[in-house]
């Protein structure tokens, strides 16, 4: 089931069988690496790439963390690294990244930033994936993925010192 399905549920039960299935299954291929899960808030519901895809538990940072919480706890029981994705914030964003330039100086929110914060706060032992946002508000100059302001939040506001992988640089 899609992301947006287990976070309708809201059953961590639910949500802890699919996430176990998947990193067991990962670990047997030998897999240690997963960039999951989403946690963009889904914000913009058809949006091409988080919305309309059902990769985004909800638009309520409570339900995503906690959703987030049962992916993550799952994969590094078998042994599979998570990636939390897409940092600061793609659920906002009305264009897909992958197409082209996507400015969320618009509709983006701080409370974006809410299930970085809670589970990094929680002692998270995985990595981080940026996102190709343009947020004028976080950098004037530069998207999130290149943006020295941008990873200060995650950094020093935030208090992550773990791993940053980029998104995928060869996106339009």
């Amino acid at each position: 089931p899609s992301a947006f399905h287990l976070g309708q549920l809201n059953n961590l039960d639910s949500t802890r069988y699919y996430a176990e299935l998947n990193a067991r299954t990962m670990a047997g291929l030998g897999i240690n690496l997963n960039f999951a899960p989403v946690v963009d808030l889904n914000i913009e519901r058809e949006s091409g790439v988080i919305g309309r895809l059902e990769r985004s538990f909800s638009d309520n940072p409570e339900i995503v963390t906690q959703q987030a919480q049962a992916v993550i706890k799952a994969h590094l029981a078998s042994g599979v690294i998570p990636v939390l994705k897409h940092f600061p914030g793609h659920g906002s964003a009305r264009n897909d990244s992958h197409k082209g330039l996507t400015d969320v100086t618009d509709t983006w929110n701080k409370t974006e930033l809410e299930p970085y914060r809670r589970i990094i706060g929680q002692g998270y032992d995985g990595a981080v994936m940026t996102a190709h946002v343009f947020n004028q508000r976080i950098d004037d100059k530069y998207p999130a993925t290149l943006s020295k302001k941008a990873i200060s939040i995650l950094r020093d506001s935030i208090g992550y010192d773990g791993v940053i992988f980029s998104d995928d640089m060869q996106m339009e």
